[in-house]
């Protein structure tokens, strides 16, 4: 009987978990949905199709390439610079690529100050030379390559560091020359990071709305947005969401069984390791290759805020910025209240009780990260409004009185679809703690009669701390940088710093976009930092 209680509060969460999803199905099989789906599948849909594919390879590509480049170079020479790349080559982390497009579109289109001087200096008129357009599909991959390759970098470098390294001068000594060491060695071994980071770049790529939105690429989410917001099509909604979510279903499909075929063993050398010296040209080509990402992909994009603030700083509403900074805010840290409260529970109760059922729970709900925003706020608004419905039927016939839209009408539906869109940002955070903690610490206690509530108190949680900490910033930095589903479920008259950051620059006041777009930036630098802090807490590797 003592099980009852977590019995309920497991099953809550799972209709929790299931409810938006099962609300999609509801809505593909609605009664007109074979027409709507035969309509859009002979219209737009093929072109939304073709964009996404073609969108989330290049970028999974481009951004590969530039992760492991920079991964290896870092992990493998010494070079100029090379302390401090190792951790800035995180910030374009803080960038959100929709933030870094427009800053860059501005920066380098035709009216723009490149195009302008390239004219005024040799007296060419439009017509006269080739410039890249960036308001374009190559554009958005330029944009999203430059702010997602972070992902790739990260886990990239952390396998190169656990055991490429090491197997390439294996190889080397064997009789490989450089190349063939690197082919045969290191890279296989990395293989599955780097498919995972990849993995995460085509997530974000696939779940973007404002950098495919303002470049005119049209996608699936921004199919989405159009056929809920502007035409007001749930059917055709609904059935784009589950295409999306589904083909985001097969790509984690895919990456987990390509990394369950990948075994290896694991070969870190214990103490420091050598790092060959590389000065004189060949070290500084090294580190204009990982400069050039961290330039275009943070330092400039910032910078450029920076000038279009200073240039129309008179026209920033301190007021208005103000409350858009309290919504996000009041968003982002109930999201992550809720996550880290949630996982919390979850893990002690695994740890402590021996539940089964907090282990599934916990990996059901760790799997909303790879559904797309735009998904969860279809998913969620339905039923919410539903419900909102019959609480004013109740309200009205028992009380007489109309409560208005509890749900939808405040930020619970947007905190709600937050906590399932990144709750496993912080259960990784808190499971990777968990699983650092000795079994032996809780034996300890129990034998000293320290038990349930008392035992995560007083072993668990000094342990566990600074990553449930860590993870509920990284929870508050996603809520406040996401956009699909803080547009489509947050109140009337509700702004946070992500959405007047896209309604700015899509009416061309790029000036008074600046002001929230450096807020955003400047709150993701927390987490970037204990990103870097976490790698750099491997033990020392330097040479002398």
């Amino acid at each position: 009987m003592h099980r009852a209680p977590g019995a309920v509060a497991y099953s809550l969460l799972l209709v929790a978990v299931a409810l938006p999803f099962a609300t999609l199905l509801r809505e593909m099989f609605a009664a007109d949905a074979t027409g709507v789906w035969l309509h859009y599948a002979s219209t737009v849909l093929p072109g939304y199709v073709i964009n996404a594919v073609v969108l989330g390879v290049s970028v999974a590509l481009c951004a590969s390439v530039m992760g492991v480049a920079c991964a290896w170079q870092v992990e493998r020479h010494d070079f100029p610079l090379r302390g401090f790349l190792a951790w800035a080559l995180l910030l374009p982390m803080a960038m959100p690529a929709y933030v870094a497009a427009y800053a860059l579109t501005d920066y380098f289109q035709f009216s723009g100050p490149v195009q302008s001087w390239l004219r005024a200096t040799f007296g060419w008129s439009k017509g006269d030379y080739w410039f890249p357009e960036f308001v374009s599909m190559p554009g958005a991959i330029a944009a999203f390559s430059l702010t997602l390759y972070p992902y790739v970098y990260l886990l990239a470098r952390t396998a190169f560091a656990e055991r490429g390294a090491e197997l390439f001068e294996a190889a080397r000594t064997l009789g490989l020359n450089r190349r063939q060491a690197w082919w045969r060695a290191a890279l296989p071994v990395a293989r599955p990071a780097i498919a995972g980071g990849a993995l995460l770049v085509t997530m974000e790529t696939l779940a973007d709305f404002g950098t495919v939105s303002y470049y005119g690429v049209e996608t699936l989410t921004t199919g989405i947005y159009r056929a809920w917001q502007n035409m007001g099509d749930l059917v055709a909604a609904a059935q784009l969401a589950a295409l999306l979510l589904a083909a985001v279903m097969v790509l984690v499909w895919l990456e987990r069984r390509g990394r369950d075929r990948s075994r290896y063993a694991n070969v870190r050398a214990r103490g420091e390791r050598m790092r060959p010296r590389v000065r004189g040209i060949g070290g500084w080509l090294r580190t204009a290759l990982c400069v050039l990402p961290l330039l275009f992909g943070f330092v400039l994009p910032a910078v450029l805020l920076l000038r279009l603030l200073a240039r129309d700083w008179s026209s920033v509403s301190a007021t208005a910025v103000a409350t858009w900074t309290r919504n996000s805010l009041w968003v982002g840290c109930l999201a992550a209240l809720v996550v880290v409260t949630l996982t919390l529970m979850l893990n002690a109760r695994a740890r402590l009780a021996r539940e089964v059922w907090a282990l599934r729970v916990e990996r059901l709900l760790s799997f909303g990260y790879a559904v797309p925003g735009a998904v969860l706020a279809i998913g969620v608004l339905l039923p919410l409004t539903w419900l909102d419905g019959r609480l004013i039927d109740w309200s009205k016939q028992w009380l007489g009185v109309n409560p208005g839209l509890i749900l939808t009408g405040s930020v619970l539906a947007l905190v709600y679809a937050s906590s399932i869109r990144f709750y496993g940002v912080a259960a990784s955070a808190v499971s990777a703690a968990y699983a650092r903690l000795p079994l032996s610490l809780d034996d300890s206690a129990r034998v000293l009669g320290v038990v349930g509530r008392a035992a995560f108190l007083r072993v668990h949680w000094p342990a566990i701390r600074r990553s449930a900490f860590a993870g509920m910033l990284l929870v508050f930095i996603d809520t406040l940088k996401e956009l699909p589903a803080t547009m489509t479920l947050r109140p009337f008259n509700f702004d946070t710093l992500a959405t007047q950051t896209y309604n700015l620059v899509k009416d061309e006041r790029l000036g008074e976009a600046a002001f929230p777009s450096l807020l955003i930036v400047l709150a993701s630098l927390p987490a970037v930092a204990l990103l870097a802090r976490a790698q750099s807490a491997k033990p020392s590797r330097r040479d002398d």
